[in-house]
């Protein structure tokens, strides 16, 4: 097909030169296509093939796939990692378990009790040492059991201040971004599946294939081609003399064998640069065989339309 796309482009080039059929109104061109080369991202062997050429295909309808057994362990190795970075970042975004700060409370609720017992035994001794009914030792102490006490439920508060709140903010921070690149690499795991298995991205016709299952695929190898309607389009030559009469968006007419009836087509690109065979020598006697490439996009499907067919073009209005 490109060989054949090649002879065509010279022989109209060619016959452009000689303003061929210009003067009777009609222009040869032809019918080129686009294709889409579909290809996976990863290597791999070609596990299934479920189009053939010639096949229609509708959008989002499976093409190929590459053996996904690496791709999928790969997937759910990264995906349990990071269970394990949101588990960790969860944690540290929390306190202590409810029963652990339930055991901070009763120590809490014991220390309150121990103190108020202290206290009550300071008040006691410092009431008797006035009355010369024991000893300053004693009072002393006393004294030192209500201050020990009175440390232990600061202590104790204070734990339980610790225990309902999360980790620090820089381990928070840690946490987040390991959890944030897992994620990442989950993403990516999942795009590479993908890939490996792709789908139409439009409706079209699969012009070729070029593996059979089984077959080792290297990483952005066309597997399938795949011509959609719209990537047809038409291919022709003007000389100087046509071009001005030419701009994107005009209508023109489009013939061929097989068309029933007359194919409308849009201008869609003027090319600026001039084309020749060369030599030519830049001259006003040699200006006439300079061409343009024009290309058109036909307005509907013809199936008629095939790449590497030749056309007759008319810029009459249609």
């Amino acid at each position: 097909m490109e060989r054949k796309s090649k002879f065509l482009l010279a022989a109209l080039m060619l016959c452009a030169l000689s303003a061929c059929n210009e003067d009777g109104g009609k222009i040869n061109g032809y019918v080129e296509g686009e294709f889409l080369r579909i290809a996976p991202t990863t290597a791999g062997i070609l596990q299934t093939l479920t189009v053939a050429r010639g096949d229609e295909v509708k959008a989002g309808d499976a093409l190929f796939s590459i053996d996904l057994t690496a791709l999928t362990a790969q997937r759910d190795s990264d995906k349990a990692l990071l269970e394990q970075a949101q588990a960790k970042w969860a944690d540290l975004t929390k306190g202590k378990r409810p029963e652990e700060i339930a055991v901070i409370t009763q120590q809490k609720a014991q220390a309150a009790a121990d103190l108020e017992n202290a206290r009550k035994e300071y008040d006691r001794t410092t009431s008797l040492i006035e009355k010369d009914a024991t000893s300053v030792k004693q009072r002393d102490e006393a004294k030192a059991a209500y201050e020990r006490a009175s440390a232990r439920v600061a202590e104790v508060e204070a734990n339980l201040k610790v225990a309902v709140l999360g980790g620090r903010d820089d381990e928070r921070a840690a946490a987040k971004a390991a959890v944030d690149a897992a994620a990442q690499k989950v993403t990516g795991d999942e795009r590479l599946l993908r890939e490996a298995a792709p789908r139409a991205a439009a409706a079209g016709k699969v012009e070729d294939t070029f593996y059979r299952a089984g077959e080792f695929v290297q990483a952005g190898a066309p597997v399938v081609s795949l011509l959609p309607p719209e990537n047809v389009k038409i291919r022709f030559f003007v000389s100087q003399k046509i071009l001005p009469q030419l701009q994107a968006g005009q209508k023109i007419s489009v013939g061929c064998d097989g068309c029933k009836g007359a194919v409308t087509a849009t201008i869609s690109f003027l090319s600026n640069q001039a084309e020749f065979t060369p030599p030519i020598i830049y001259s006003v006697e040699s200006r006439d065989k300079l061409v343009f490439l024009v290309e058109a996009k036909p307005d509907a499907f013809y199936p008629a339309l095939r790449p590497g067919l030749p056309v007759d073009v008319s810029l009459a209005a249609p």
